[in-house]
């Protein structure tokens, strides 16, 4: 009997530490959660933010004489991709695939959107316009915030996975529900150093002086 009472005793203890061990993590993977799918909230929030500037940028520009079309769109092309790919504004994907698809034709706007800036200079009347400074102001804002937001994802993301696949947290995460999310990734082309190339009005650049002699 006291055999008895001592193993019922013991397999008490065990499932009491379980529950508690339980609840304490799910709890602390449910606030990291939270705190994900906030930030995935932000980081939507800027490229709508973006993508609503768009129209009133193609707008503004097409007034311009002889502007570049193809370039214009490209923009406007990007912009329908980026419609395209919907992902739940309030909970951040799990499916790294799903997020390299996002990100991409994000960034492909963002790339466009900065050729569409550049070409704009060759028109002096157009960068003139004040309606056209102001929404070259806000996109330039805009693609900042655009990074702070998605570093500061990609920070609540690691606090949120290192939780999942850290002890005692791994032995529930499953049970729960709670699996490791993809962070965004460098934009393409962002390691590579740019082209310097240094024209000397299409003259050859000067030979190096000889070191003097000794």
């Amino acid at each position: 009997m006291k055999s008895a009472l001592t193993v019922f005793g013991v397999l008490l203890l065990i499932f009491v530490f379980l529950l508690i061990g339980g609840c304490g993590s799910y709890n602390k993977l449910n606030g990291l959660k939270q705190s994900v799918d906030k930030s995935w909230a932000d980081v939507q929030n800027v490229y709508q933010r973006r993508a609503d500037l768009v129209p009133n940028l193609v707008k503004t520009v097409e007034g311009a004489a002889n502007f570049e079309k193809s370039t214009l769109t490209e923009v406007i092309q990007a912009r329908q991709q980026v419609t395209k790919v919907q992902i739940d504004p309030n909970s951040a994907p799990n499916d790294p695939e799903v997020l390299k698809r996002f990100q991409h034709t994000q960034d492909q706007l963002s790339s466009s959107l900065s050729r569409l800036l550049v070409v704009s200079e060759k028109y002096p009347a157009l960068t003139a316009t004040a309606g056209f400074r102001d929404l070259q102001a806000q996109l330039e804002g805009t693609e900042n915030r655009i990074t702070v937001e998605r570093g500061k994802f990609n920070d609540t993301v690691r606090a949120y996975d290192t939780a999942v696949t850290s002890m005692p947290a791994r032995l529930y995460a499953g049970a729960f529900g709670f699996q490791t999310k993809p962070y965004f990734t460098a934009r393409e082309g962002s390691d590579v150093a740019p082209t310097v190339n240094f024209d000397f009005g299409g003259k050859p650049a000067p030979a190096p002086a000889p070191a003097p002699e000794r």
